[in-house]
């Protein structure tokens, strides 16, 4: 005689222990604060953003001792943007500022980031 299973419809609760994972905790963790925040029982951080308007890319890339085309292979740049910026011809966009802000203050996180 066949066996009776459970369709998907069925009501029956499991009585398996339910584990959660890291995921799940870190998710369970995340939609009560944000619960929180919404009803006013906790602030989360902000945090301003300064991003600079000028940029001396010539004065950066001389403090960290390297040429323009280093400058250019150490952090992912264009060598002919660089030109440009040094030469006054353009100036970065406001990506390229905060990309060159994080540069005058962590170099070698930049590095680490951009690595192979």
């Amino acid at each position: 005689m066949p066996k009776k299973t459970p369709s998907a419809n069925s009501s029956k609760v499991s009585s398996r222990p339910v584990r959660s994972t890291a995921l799940g905790r870190r998710l369970m963790a995340g939609l009560k604060e944000m619960a929180g925040h919404r009803k006013g029982e906790i602030s989360l951080p902000s945090y301003d953003v300064a991003v600079p308007e000028e940029v001396d890319v010539a004065a950066l890339r001389k403090r960290l001792g390297l040429s323009q085309s280093a400058f250019a292979c150490s952090f992912g740049l264009d060598v002919t943007a660089i030109h440009a910026w040094e030469q006054g011809r353009r100036k970065p966009d406001r990506a390229a500022r905060v990309l060159l802000a994080v540069i005058a203050k962590e170099p070698d996180a930049v590095r680490r980031a951009l690595a192979a």
